[in-house]
């Protein structure tokens, strides 16, 4: 009796040679492997259909190992809690590290030559290249007699404003903000002026209720009368008896701004337009001039309130709040504690830097291709809308009160 799936039989001979060449074929053809990991990789985490068909007896063991892996998250939601609690703790001890730091930034302090003492890898190369011999240090010397290194000192002024002179570390944070792309989405032109001014971001936690409030110290300017802005965030690590599987750690729970004393003209968040109105039965059109809200930086103090039932939430509402608890928690747990490294730039990821380069690239083929379709096409005007940065939380994810 002849078997069909006998290897020996030659209709599965053929079947084995077309395999063995369909698969030659996919390894030798990028595209094709390409296609396939990534059919592969999308079959994985999503629903296959397998558990529906476990026997029922099965399906029981599941449940307890669910439930058991809600036990298992309300032990990490305590160990959160934990951690604030520790992160209040130690608070007291980066006030004085803090605090020194606010005063070289603002000038009131000169650190001395040892405090000084952290040579950078750039340095590290001046110096060596310097060490070359002595005919190159004659030669500096010489250049600067001759008036070269005073041609130094005028291209730095020029370009920063800067000179041997300038006190502090002027617009220190501002460029901290201008470096992180999150930040930097949200500050318009009119904003820059005042950030100039800001000379300290301090944290303080709070124990009960969970939380923390951001300061932000500014030095008197032209534009507000206050000496300190605040934004205050509550936080909730608690596991959902109705969704509990949602949970993802510690997070924002609601947020409150302050009131900024703008001196007059001075409200960047504001604006002026005028709008004709024509009279129902006169017909007479007059002129009235209406403020509107502004794209500004400083509606960061100014969140939108919203209603007690998260239900009611409109999408817009939630993506700014998206936006505004996700500031909230980079300036608090990476800019304030690494803020030098986000001065100089070592502290942002290399791979935002390869990433815009491409997105610039396509941006650039698909405004050539959107030409060629249509060249009477012109882009919606506006101004820079509240987003979530990278790693945002969906504004479904982001929980009111």
């Amino acid at each position: 009796m002849n078997n069909n799936n006998d290897a020996s039989s030659p209709d599965s001979k053929v079947t084995v040679l077309d395999k063995k060449q369909l698969a030659a074929q996919v390894m030798n053809n990028p595209e094709a492997l390409a296609l396939m990991q990534s059919k592969l990789a999308g079959m994985v985490g999503t629903m296959s259909g397998y558990y529906d068909t476990l026997p029922q007896v099965v399906k029981r063991r599941v449940k307890a190992l669910k439930k058991i892996q809600v036990e298992s998250l309300k032990i990490e939601a305590e160990i959160a809690e934990a951690i604030h609690e520790l992160e209040c703790k130690f608070a007291s001890r980066f006030e004085p590290l803090y605090a020194k730091r606010a005063q070289i930034i603002s000038g009131d302090y000169e650190p001395k030559d040892e405090e000084c003492d952290f040579p950078s890898d750039v340095e590290d190369e001046e110096e060596d290249g310097e060490g070359e011999g002595d005919a190159k240090k004659e030669k500096a010397v010489d250049g600067k007699a001759d008036g070269e290194g005073d041609k130094k000192e005028l291209d730095l002024k020029a370009v920063h404003g800067m000179d041997e002179n300038t006190k502090g570390i002027p617009e220190f944070w501002l460029t901290i903000f201008k470096n992180v792309d999150l930040i930097a989405d949200n500050i318009q032109e009119h904003d820059e002026p005042i950030l100039a001014h800001l000379i300290d971001i301090q944290v303080k936690m709070h124990s009960k209720p969970t939380g923390f409030t951001l300061e932000f110290h500014f030095s008197p300017n032209d534009y507000f009368t206050n000496s300190v802005l605040t934004k205050y965030y509550e936080l909730k690590c608690e596991v959902d008896s109705e969704d509990p599987f949602s949970f993802e750690g510690q997070e924002i729970k609601s947020c409150k701004g302050c009131e900024i004393n703008w001196k007059k003209g001075k409200n960047v968040t504001v604006r002026t337009v005028t709008k004709k109105q024509k009279h129902k039965s006169k017909g007479n059109v007059r002129s009235v001039q209406k403020q509107v809200q502004n794209d500004s930086f400083f509606n960061f103090f100014a969140p939108p309130e919203v209603p007690l039932d998260d239900e009611d939430i409109d999408d817009d509402t939630q993506a700014i709040l998206a936006a505004d608890f996700e500031i909230g928690e980079v300036i608090r747990q990476r800019i304030v504690q690494r803020a030098v490294l986000y001065f100089t730039g070592e502290a942002l990821d290399d791979d935002d830097y390869d990433d815009e380069e491409d997105e610039e690239d396509d941006e650039e083929c698909s405004d050539e291709e959107d030409e060629e379709e249509d060249d009477d096409y012109e882009p919606p005007k506006g101004g820079k809308g509240a987003k979530a940065g990278k790693g945002g939380k969906n504004p479904e994810e982001c929980k009111q009160q």
